[in-house]
């Protein structure tokens, strides 16, 4: 256990070690694409933002425009446009060929992108969480701090014969997560749900969800969720997990205890020192756990 507190702790150094060697050595292919820009984003998700961030909006109103799976607070919406993600795969690609330094996106996936180390998250990952995903989030999540994500991790996973070809039953290091299917052409691979915060493994029932390339499903971050392997082709995701520091300030979501923060560069894992009577008080921590 003393080697793995060890291990963890080097991970935000060695993450920093990479970026810097990235952002001094690694040509860009589509430096466009770095900030992000209305342009990207798919015309129905630009009309989505507009309602949540109107005076008279409320969840019902919301969920006329995205699609709800059963009763488990699963949404899928548009994102992107083809186009970007088109191109944004193809920047991913090229740094996958160069020879920069690679971190893993999580434990449980080898192949992929962290975007910070990239250079995305300022420009690109940050507005994205808080101009346009935070005002959807706010309706659909305020029990988990949706209206409060502060923090964020974002990565790329990829799926491929003779790489990884699924994903098992996990949840995330997350109160609310973003999944959008980049592409590029793939066959099976869909996305299955068990209950909320159950045990990872066995999920005895479960509903499967399809990917849709340039949409994007949110969930909360505890749901039981993985991925079923692919058949063929390549399949690329953004996942972006989002943090309330309000909320895991008072319970951990990883181990349901009180946490005891270790001072961490950047955004860590969305802890901060904040006081406890700062928190909002629409927070209702007992529907959470």
């Amino acid at each position: 256990i003393e080697a793995e507190v060890q291990r963890r702790k080097q991970l935000i150094h060695q993450s920093e070690e990479r970026k810097a060697i990235i952002s001094k050595c690694y040509k860009r292919k589509h430096p466009e694409l770095y900030i992000l820009q209305d342009s990207f984003l798919a015309p129905d998700f630009l009309e989505i933002v507009r309602y949540c961030t109107s005076p008279d909006a409320h969840l019902h109103g919301l969920l006329r425009y995205i699609k709800s799976f059963s009763d488990k607070r699963i949404y899928r919406l548009p994102v992107f446009t083809e186009e970007f993600c088109k191109a944004f795969v193809d920047e991913l690609e090229n740094f996958e060929q160069s020879d920069m330094p690679k971190g893993r996106p999580n434990t449980m996936n080898n192949y992929g992108v962290l975007l910070n180390e990239l250079g995305m998250d300022e420009t690109f990952i940050t507005p994205l969480r808080e101009k346009y995903l935070r005002p959807i989030t706010a309706l659909l999540y305020p029990d988990l701090g949706g209206a409060c994500l502060d923090s964020h991790k974002a990565f790329v996973v990829k799926y491929a014969l003779h790489e990884d070809l699924d994903l098992s039953s996990h949840y995330d290091n997350a109160e609310v997560t973003l999944n959008v299917s980049l592409g590029k052409d793939f066959t099976e691979g869909n996305l299955y749900f068990g209950d909320f915060s159950q045990d990872p493994t066995p999920v005895p029932k479960y509903i499967e969800i399809e990917h849709v390339g340039a949409q994007g499903l949110l969930h909360r971050g505890g749901q039981i969720h993985g991925a079923l392997p692919v058949a063929s082709g390549e399949r690329w995701n953004l996942i972006i997990w989002m943090r309330s520091s309000v909320v895991r300030n008072q319970l951990c979501p990883m181990c349901n205890k009180k946490p005891e923060l270790v001072e961490a560069e950047g955004f860590g894992d969305g802890f901060t020192e904040t006081l406890e009577d700062d928190a909002p008080k629409t927070v209702d921590l007992c529907s959470l756990w």
